[in-house]
């Protein structure tokens, strides 16, 4: 498989999204890529990029997939009021 090609990234992590840990680290910091699996499996944030895991949207989506996702975002959403609930629901 190719893990460097963004066609075939975003259909795996569509459907699994813990494929994202083998991605490329340019796809890793591919929004729309990280977006998809965090959808899918908000565990799928601990592979993202750094600047993805500080990335509201993002986080969002991985916590109220997986409120544990929460571990794997940026100091300052783990601090973060509207983050935090929402990974508690």
């Amino acid at each position: 498989m190719r893990w460097d090609d963004r066609e075939v990234v975003l259909a795996a992590v569509d459907r699994f999204g813990w494929a994202l840990q083998h991605a490329s680290k340019e796809l890793r910091g591919d929004r729309e890529v990280v977006l998809a699996a965090v959808k899918q499996n908000g565990r799928a944030l601990e592979y993202a990029s750094k600047e993805l895991k500080g990335d509201r949207e993002v986080v969002l989506a991985a916590v109220k997939n997986k409120g544990g996702a929460l571990q794997h975002a940026s100091a300052e959403l783990r601090g973060d009021r509207e983050v935090v609930l929402a990974a508690v629901k």
